[in-house]
Parts: structure tokens; sequence; C-alpha cells
């Protein structure tokens, strides 16, 4: 395996967790009727992580 190659997959990585994580801060973002319409697992509103999140993010879980 090549130097480039390893370099394109780990490009191939950061794109892909970017899309992801930017999916989940979208539907983290909607309000907490339409998360349970679709499914969506809400995090309970005293957990530190999405303490964290809203603090870091602007948007709440």
């Amino acid at each position: 395996m090549s130097m480039f190659e390893s370099l394109g997959r780990f490009g191939v990585a950061i794109r892909q967790t970017h899309a992801r994580n930017k999916t989940i801060r979208a539907l983290n973002s909607l309000p907490a009727h339409v998360q349970k319409d679709i499914g969506w697992p809400a995090s309970p509103p005293n957990d530190p992580q999405a303490t964290l999140a809203s603090l870091l993010l602007g948007t709440t879980r």
C-alpha cells in the first residue's frame, strides 16, 4: 500500500465522519415531537454530553 492510498483512505474516513456528524447535528436540532415521530432517540435533558453539545454547537439534543 502506497502512502497516497493511505492518505486517500484517511481523507475518505474524515469526509464520512464529518457527514455523519453533520446529519446527527441536524436530527438533534429538530423539535422533540418530530424526533419522536421519526424514531430518533432523544437524550435526557440532564445528559452531560447534551449540555456540552449545546454549549459548543449552540443546539440542544
